[in-house]
């Protein structure tokens, strides 16, 4: 019932001692996510909430504990680095929450893996979260989610809380949702996720929330009616928003007609996507969309 994280997952945390680190790992570990390491460079020998161990680097985590994913808190400057060394060291899913990393250290990573067996969530990014398997990763509140069969894929951290507790509340549960991240490169897109919910059996309906910047939703839309045969629901953000002024997250700027909130629309209505007009409707447009009747909720 899940995506990129399950029950198998042996998380790793980058930054665990760190005030965000922490506090964030702590929310993981309640939730039920398997944490394996931490890496604090200079805290090697210690331990998190005296079970989990502290290493100086990645490498030595995963000799030590098997570690697969990594969830990353490290300072802008440095969190480049610290994705390589994930990747070096052999993790193949790696979750980059850090903001405000410089775009061409971005790139330089992006390309870097572009020919590797290695999936790059962020940066810039809430994490993903697959209820059903207990396993968090990343800065999404665990107690709205419920598990289902609905994966939710979204540029906008806010607005996944919302479409989930939307969706939630009318008791609708989600497979996985995943946050890919508001910067203008993402080591994820769209369409890598949607494939991923296109081949998982136990996910029935998707939804695609998306905002101005870019042409992603572009790519998204052409996938959807070519290759996706899953009803899917999209909310594209960001009609009001004057060109060239940034709207919140570093990739949301109209630098184009295509950028633009109603180019995206109607391409993914093209697409056949059910489209969402107001975020407000949400959960009541999955609901027709997979024809959930009130006495079923």
């Amino acid at each position: 019932m899940s995506i990129l994280v399950d029950e198998n997952t042996r998380l790793l945390v980058q930054g665990i001692t760190g005030r965000e680190g922490s506090f964030h790992a702590m929310r993981c570990k309640e939730y039920g996510t398997n944490i394996v390491a931490g890496v604090t460079p200079g805290r090697g020998g210690t331990l998190f909430d005296d079970s989990v161990p502290v290493y100086d680097s990645v490498e030595m985590a995963v000799s030590e504990t098997n570690a697969n994913v990594s969830l990353i808190f490290v300072p802008a400057p440095f969190a480049a680095d610290a994705v390589l060394e994930a990747i070096d060291s052999g993790i193949t899913t790696v979750v980059c929450i850090t903001e405000g990393i410089p775009v061409m250290d971005t790139v330089r990573v992006v390309r870097l893996i572009k020919d590797q067996q290695v999936t790059l969530i962020g940066p810039n990014c809430p994490g993903l979260i697959s209820p059903g398997s207990k396993c968090k990763v990343g800065i999404m509140p665990g107690n709205i989610h419920l598990p289902g069969r609905v994966g939710v894929v979204s540029r906008s951290g806010t607005l996944t809380y919302e479409a989930v507790g939307q969706l939630s509340a009318l008791g609708i549960g989600q497979s996985t949702c995943v946050g890919i991240g508001g910067d203008p490169v993402r080591g994820t897109s769209f369409v890598d996720v949607l494939k991923l919910f296109k081949d998982d059996p136990e996910t029935d309906a998707i939804v695609i929330i998306g905002e101005i910047g870019g042409t992603g939703e572009q790519d998204a839309a052409a996938y959807i009616s070519t290759e996706l045969d899953k009803p899917v629901a999209s909310l594209v953000v960001g009609r009001t928003a004057p060109p060239g002024r940034r709207m919140g997250h570093a990739g949301a700027i109209i630098t184009g007609r295509a950028a633009s909130a109603d180019e995206k629309i109607k391409s993914l209505k093209s697409a056949g996507a059910a489209v969402i007009m107001n975020p407000s409707l949400i959960g009541e447009t999955v609901k027709d969309l997979l024809g959930v009747t009130d006495s079923q909720n």
